[in-house]
């Protein structure tokens, strides 16, 4: 609604980078804090965060040139002002920072799952902070809407993000910012209760790809092709991922916990014996 705050001299204060710069330090000290109380190394971890953060920027643009075919057909607007000021695709950054993380917890012999459960919330309130930062800009905006909590966009807003203006729209960005805000929160209850080392960023996947499968059905803005399967499928590409992540979480959810159980068992049948 706000997608400029200020200007310095001539340069602009976006909104949107404001939030995503908060987005990102919030994800890095409650990663730190929790990763720490997990008896994590603080300085390796913060390490890890800058190069994942990094790493997903990267990603989140890159996934771009897979569903945007205005980047796909014209490879020099990779270079443009408009990409680089772009968000990008999330779940391009999410890949990114896995990868990322996953050859630097090797690197720093850090445990994956344990490491990943202290990055799990962090995730969750990058998410609200960044799609506070669509809401303001303009971007990912919904299908009109009569319902009395449609938003109109302002005409700053059209002229930067193309969001049409004059009819009561689906606030989707606001209903992902604040479901992932309840994610957040019951991922930090779950982190002191968890089972298992992994339980808490399985989870996170598996609420992330729900969450956004469905309010995907809400949003109107292009959101590009992915090698032709969103026309086949009539599904959009995030859909199409929020499909292969939540069946794969879901899937090492149930293993991991039966392997846990299973390891609780045994030690229940082999404590009397050793003592």
């Amino acid at each position: 609604m706000y997608p400029k705050l200020f200007r310095i001299g001539s340069f602009p204060i976006n909104t949107y980078g404001v939030f995503l710069a908060l987005a990102f330090l919030c994800a890095i000290l409650i990663t730190v804090k929790l990763a720490a109380r997990d008896g994590l190394p603080r300085e390796k971890i913060y390490d890890l965060c800058l190069w994942m953060l990094l790493s997903s920027l990267i990603g989140s643009k890159l996934l771009m040139l897979f569903t945007e075919p205005e980047y796909r057909d014209n490879p020099m607007q990779l270079l443009s002002l408009d990409f680089l000021r772009s968000g990008g695709v999330f779940y391009g950054g999410l890949i990114g920072a896995i990868l990322a993380g996953y050859f630097l917890m090797r690197r720093y012999k850090l445990p994956w799952w344990k490491t990943a459960d202290a990055c799990a919330p962090g995730i969750a309130i990058g998410n609200f902070f960044g799609r506070q930062g669509c809401f303001a800009a303009g971007c990912c905006w919904g299908k009109p809407t009569s319902l009395p909590w449609g938003v109109k966009f302002s005409a700053l807003g059209h002229e930067i993000t193309g969001v049409p203006i004059g009819v009561p729209l689906h606030p989707t960005q606001l209903y992902e910012s604040f479901a992932m805000l309840i994610v957040f929160f019951f991922l930090l209850w779950l982190h002191k209760r968890r089972y298992f080392d992994g339980q808490v960023i399985l989870f996170y996947a598996l609420l992330y790809s729900v969450v956004r499968f469905i309010i995907e059905f809400f949003r109107d803005d292009p959101r590009g092709d992915l090698f032709g399967l969103t026309t086949a499928t009539g599904l959009s590409t995030s859909q199409l991922i929020s499909i292969v992540v939540g069946v794969g979480a879901l899937v090492l959810l149930i293993l991991r916990w039966r392997k846990a159980s299973a390891g609780t068992a045994l030690g229940d049948v082999t404590a009397p014996a050793a003592a």
